[in-house]
């Protein structure tokens, strides 16, 4: 496994583990399918988040939360299209999140949760 590789799957446990202390039951992690990958899938009640984690280091210009573009999100709705519809759940409540981690000062990381972050147009 590449070093950028592990290093994402590294963050996606601290935002899986963030989530689960506040509630949520993780389904999946790295999905992939012909929209694209995404990085959590979780229950939220009755509701289906899929996760989308963002990492900035120390220095970095912008914040986990700013650094998804319009095409990220584009890419994000069409993997989140494809997996609903390969599972026949168009019906299904259902919202993107995204969680930013950066180096913390008074603990090792800094977690922000955006819930229901992007939204389909």
């Amino acid at each position: 496994m590449d070093g950028k590789r592990a290093l994402g799957e590294h963050y996606e446990g601290v935002a899986a583990r963030y989530l689960q202390r506040h509630g949520l039951t993780i389904v999946a992690r790295n999905v992939y399918n012909r929209g694209g990958e995404i990085d959590l899938i979780a229950r939220d009640a009755g509701t289906l988040v899929f996760v989308e984690v963002r990492f900035r280091g120390e220095g970095s210009l912008t914040d986990p939360l700013s650094s998804i573009t319009y095409g990220k999100r584009q890419k994000l709705i069409r993997a989140v299209s494809f997996y609903l519809h390969r599972h026949g759940l168009w019906d299904h409540p259902c919202r993107i999140d995204v969680v930013g981690i950066t180096p913390g000062v008074t603990s090792k990381y800094r977690v922000q949760w955006a819930r229901n972050a992007i939204q389909a147009a």
